[in-house]
């Protein structure tokens, strides 16, 4: 399944047009390989997401085309939510 559209259906993004738009500005990354919003998602793979100052990191746990909300859940695992600290001061 297309990055973009698993992180639609997963809920982790909630449009298509903002993951592609996120992958494509080089804030994503799959297994450690910066990636495209077309790449190819497989069973456990770990995706890094940079959302302005928070790093999130899950690993993919399922693939449907589509999902309730409830089910969305259990689509990945959470394994770290980091906030990066900025190096400029206010």
């Amino acid at each position: 399944m297309r990055l973009d559209k698993y992180l639609k259906v997963s809920r982790i993004i909630k449009r298509r047009p903002v993951a592609k738009e996120v992958a494509d500005k080089g804030r994503i990354k799959v297994n450690g390989v910066l990636a495209k919003s077309s790449t190819d998602l497989k069973l456990n793979d770990v995706i890094d997401i940079r959302f302005g100052n928070k790093l999130l990191t899950v690993k993919v746990l399922e693939m449907k085309d589509s999902t309730k909300k409830e089910d969305a859940l259990k689509m990945y695992e959470i394994i770290k939510e980091t906030r990066i600290e900025s190096d400029e001061e206010a």
